[in-house]
């Protein structure tokens, strides 16, 4: 009798599979965009990829497309989180890991934890309450949100909200009038830096989200030729320009290459942010792990390093750290937790990672950000030299 009941419960689980299997959203979208990789789950998010998959549920396909996304085939986007799976950690035991500090200082500010958000453009997409609900949850989790000029919510009503620090992610225009318009808002806000995307002249052959995405207009079409795709060139003249229009510090975002760190610090920057834009420009550019160690040495310390780019878990946080990154950022996965969730999203997902930071800490024997060093990371996985 007993295997007779298991037999009916398993039978009804697999129907019960099956039908959610063919669900359709309320919108008449199956359910096809889904991350493959992405666990079915069932309860409540415990990790960055529960939030991933809940998320994928959530959104319309248009708005999934375009925040989960990369430029042609995907491969620098897959890459990222790969690269990160690749690196071994070394254990050590028995060291006193009763006290975990995960505190940091960054442009002489001290924060709890080494974890950013990276600008991301139309937070509404994800939950009606935009940038507001972001910066709440990232005020709630103790985490800098660097706001994007394409926010959907104004920066002033955006600072309101937030109780940390915010950067501005302000991209240069060909109208001088507007970029330093974006600049005195920025200062007026109370932003404590300004953080510039120097990596996308263009934007990339997104396939994904061409095919469907049709907010501020309809998809590009690239059947024609010249296409009608968005271009903001930007040169190290127009760096030295918006260095000579603020106080605030500079952050130059998109650095991949030790050449363009060094020459970025010597027209201003006071921060340079190791990213490759989450895969959705330019297909095919490396990891940005991998890019990170040699900038980290080529900078040698003058100014601070951040990375960005496929962290999903807290030991990729603590192996970005042990390369020599000062601070890690996060994109696509607070928008997840914002669907999810909305403010409550954001925290969950910012403190996820800090929770998990902490107990890779503990595991690999470093209680503190500043005993974190490449001695965490087998060289020869990783490639990289010991010390």
């Amino acid at each position: 009798m007993a295997d007779v009941t298991r037999r009916r419960a398993l039978l009804l689980t697999a129907a019960a599979t099956e039908a959610a299997a063919s669900i359709v959203r309320a919108d008449g979208l199956p359910q096809e965009h889904e991350h493959p990789e992405v666990p079915k789950a069932a309860g409540p998010p415990v990790s960055l990829r529960d939030f991933e998959r809940l998320a994928s549920g959530t959104m319309t396909r248009a708005a999934w497309e375009f925040i989960n996304s990369g430029a042609g085939d995907e491969r620098t986007v897959r890459w990222n989180e790969e690269a990160y799976q690749q690196l071994r950690l070394r254990q050590r035991v028995l060291e006193d890991v009763s006290h975990l500090d995960t505190r940091i200082k960054l442009f002489g500010r001290e924060r709890p934890h080494p974890i950013l958000l990276s600008p991301t453009s139309n937070h509404q997409l994800a939950h009606p309450e935009g940038e507001v609900a972001t910066a709440r949850g990232a005020g709630q989790a103790g985490a800098t949100m660097i706001v994007s000029t394409f926010a959907d919510k104004p920066l002033e009503d955006i600072a309101r909200a937030a109780s940390q620090p915010l950067w501005h992610a302000t991209y240069l225009m060909k109208d001088r009038g507007r970029t330093r318009d974006w600049l005195r808002r920025a200062e007026e806000s109370g932003c404590e830096a300004i953080c510039i995307p120097i990596d996308s002249p263009v934007v990339g052959a997104r396939d994904r989200e061409h095919r469907t995405y049709r907010f501020p207009r309809e998809p590009v079409s690239f059947l024609e030729y010249p296409a009608d795709y968005w271009r903001y060139p930007t040169t190290w003249k127009d760096i030295e320009w918006v260095h000579a229009q603020t106080k605030l510090p500079m952050v130059l975002k998109g650095i991949l290459d030790p050449d363009d760190a060094e020459r970025g610090i010597r027209a201003g920057a006071a921060a340079v942010f190791v990213s490759n834009h989450g895969g959705r420009n330019l297909d095919t550019l490396p990891a940005t792990i991998e890019a990170l160690p040699a900038v980290v040495d080529r900078v040698a310390g003058l100014v601070p390093v951040l990375v960005d780019g496929g962290i999903r878990r807290g030991t990729d946080v603590l192996k970005a750290l042990a390369v020599g990154a000062t601070a890690v950022a996060i994109g696509r996965p607070y928008l997840y937790g914002l669907a999810v969730r909305g403010a409550d999203g954001v925290r969950g997902v910012v403190n996820v990672l800090r929770n998990e930071l902490e107990m890779a800490m503990a595991l690999t024997g470093k209680p503190t950000i500043a005993s974190i060093d490449r001695s965490l990371i087998l060289p020869a996985a990783a490639g990289l030299p010991k010390g």
